[in-house]
């Protein structure tokens, strides 16, 4: 799911030259309702004019909290969004760790990174970049 997302904010970006972003005009840093409808309704809210689709979600990915893991990716059933980061300095990298502090990863070479902490340490993450 981690590269969808990320496939789905690169065609965002392609189509709208920017991020989306939430009510205060920063962009995201998770999936969150808000996230979620920016990027699979065609509402036209956080930065989406066209009302364009950019994600189809299946239901196990999502809850009352927006776009999560699936039940059954950590033990007990626990779901949790996923972290989003963007180089919005062109710098060519994103830093994750400056999202999530207890996360090893720093200057990752991407445009943009989509990730969960790995229970129980939260110091490995999963997602689109190693």
């Amino acid at each position: 799911m981690a590269e969808s997302i990320k496939t789905a904010l690169n065609a965002f970006y392609a189509e709208y030259s920017t991020y989306p972003t939430n009510s205060s005009g920063k962009v995201f840093t998770n999936t969150g309702t808000n996230f979620l409808e920016a990027l699979s309704t065609t509402n036209t809210n956080w930065g989406n004019s066209r009302g364009i689709v950019f994600l189809e979600v299946p239901p196990k990915f999502t809850n009352s909290s927006g776009l999560v893991t699936p039940k059954g990716f950590f033990s007990g059933g626990k779901q949790t969004n996923f972290f989003v980061l963007f180089d919005t300095t062109n710098s060519g990298y994103v830093n994750p760790k400056s999202v999530s502090g207890t996360l090893t990863n720093t200057n990752v070479a991407s445009s943009v990174a989509v990730w969960v902490m790995e229970n129980p340490t939260n110091k490995t993450a999963v997602g689109t970049f190693k």
